[in-house]
């Protein structure tokens, strides 16, 4: 019989052989991938017509203030290396290629380093303008270079899976430094991507206990008024009527109060059960009303694709079926034949001869 002594060892060890032997959550590491990239392209996108007065040198805060701050701060731009419109407009389109191959995952190795950069260094040019959405955003690209977040829906795992079901793969013996060289591959790289997908949880959920704890010392959280004051303020009200309209239920907006301190102090304390779901769905409820109601889609965005990290690999491919099924059931009903494979409900129409 198995004692609490020789249980611990024993847990330890297979702690050990999965943080080692294979990397877990690369379906939740390839949502992170796919979210961020391609949210950071469309903040891209959407700010490319004041480019210039945010980043370039006709900003305000021109690249000589930028450099002088980066030597007491330490931090560093690309932007700043050259006072040039042209070098900008350069980094500017080589920043929306990089998020948009980041997003598709193409030599995620390589590009996701490019990617951390371009985030840091626009973060940094004009980081008197960031917010906590930003924060999130430049902390997760730091933290999925260390994840092998291209092994799966990107382009690199399409090419991966065509070489192997073609018989391109070399399958040459190896020399045994060789072989030894492989295998410590592997090994950190699974060693890496696990800590990576674990400092990422990690980071998500000391942001929503510190966030409630904060709230809790509040007296306007404690007596349900904060949404009220938040409602009422013009920097956050990009529909006043819509505003107005729910700030009128003064129940449910000390209810959404309460909800929201209980949901944030409680979230790192549910993780570990099936109550997980339900706590993630009010949360992307929250995020949908502050991206709406607040007129913050950036943080809400980079909220909602954290909260990913916490769904398992079977959610994803479960996903992954349902989308396959919805794709193939078009085409079938298209040619006149069901998804179930019985019966045309419609006979095929006959095209009248010209004679």
């Amino acid at each position: 019989m198995e004692t609490e002594q020789t249980r611990a060892p024993h847990r330890i060890g297979e702690f050990l052989a999965v943080l080692t032997e294979r990397p877990v959550s690369l379906h939740a590491a390839a949502v992170l991938r796919i979210g961020y990239g391609l949210l950071y392209l469309v903040f891209l996108l959407r700010e490319f017509p004041h480019r210039d007065e945010i980043w370039g040198p006709g900003s305000p805060w021109t690249p000589e203030l930028a450099r002088q701050l980066f030597d007491q701060t330490g931090w560093a731009s690309i932007l700043t290396l050259s006072d040039s419109r042209a070098y900008f407009e350069v980094c500017y389109a080589l920043a929306l290629v990089t998020s948009a191959l980041f997003m598709l995952g193409w030599r995620t190795r390589a590009v996701s380093v490019l990617f951390a950069v371009v985030v840091a260094s626009f973060h940094a040019r004009a980081i008197f303008m960031t917010d906590g959405g930003d924060n999130l955003i430049l902390l997760m690209a730091l933290y999925l270079v260390f994840t092998a977040c291209g092994r799966r829906w990107s382009l690199d795992a399409r090419r991966t899976s065509l070489r192997a079901s073609a018989g391109t793969t070399p399958r040459t013996p190896m020399a045994l430094g060789a072989e030894e060289l492989c295998r410590f591959r592997r090994t950190s790289t699974a060693v890496l991507h696990n800590c990576g997908m674990f400092v990422i949880a990690a980071q998500v959920c000391f942001l929503y206990g510190s966030a409630g704890l904060y709230k809790v010392q509040g007296g306007s959280w404690g007596n349900g008024t904060a949404l009220h004051y938040v409602l009422n303020l013009d920097l956050f009200r990009p529909w006043p009527e819509l505003s107005l309209m729910v700030d009128e239920h003064d129940v449910m907006i000390s209810i959404a109060c309460y909800l929201t301190v209980l949901l944030q102090v409680a979230f790192p304390f549910v993780l570990f059960g099936r109550l997980k779901y339900p706590v993630l769905t009010m949360l992307l409820g929250m995020h949908l009303g502050i991206a709406v109601l607040m007129g913050l889609p950036l943080f809400s965005g980079a909220m909602i694709i954290a909260d990913a990290v916490f769904l398992p690999d079977r959610f994803y491919r479960s996903l992954g079926r349902l989308w396959r099924r919805t794709c193939r059931r078009p085409d079938a009903w298209s040619t006149g034949v069901p998804p179930g494979g019985g019966p045309a409900l419609v006979p095929s129409q006959s095209v009248p001869s010209s004679n």
